[in-house]
């Protein structure tokens, strides 16, 4: 991908997210990369489930990629933590 057509999940809606992806999409993406860490990571499933079944069925899961990063806490006495990651990328 030459330009950064990623969606950076968090707090917000999914649909806020849904609406990001199709516009990546109409924009002339052929591939939309979804991204997230910890708890948001149900909220990017459900945002590539509703992106493909509900607004445009053409649409193909090309990979999935898991991980786990290593967060420092700076608090006293405070150990790293693991977050798990994920990354879903669509394409046309």
């Amino acid at each position: 991908m030459a330009e950064d057509n990623s969606v950076l999940i968090g707090k917000k809606p999914v649909m806020n997210y849904v609406l990001a992806c199709i516009s990546l999409f109409h924009g002339g993406a052929n591939e939309v990369s979804v991204k997230a860490r910890g708890r948001a990571i149900s909220r990017a499933i459900d945002v590539v489930e509703i992106t493909r079944r509900r607004f445009m069925p053409d649409l193909k899961i090309h990979k999935i990629g898991i991980g786990t990063e290593e967060l420092m806490v700076f608090e006293e006495g405070g150990a790293p933590s693991n977050v798990s990651t994920i990354e879903i990328t669509l394409e046309k």
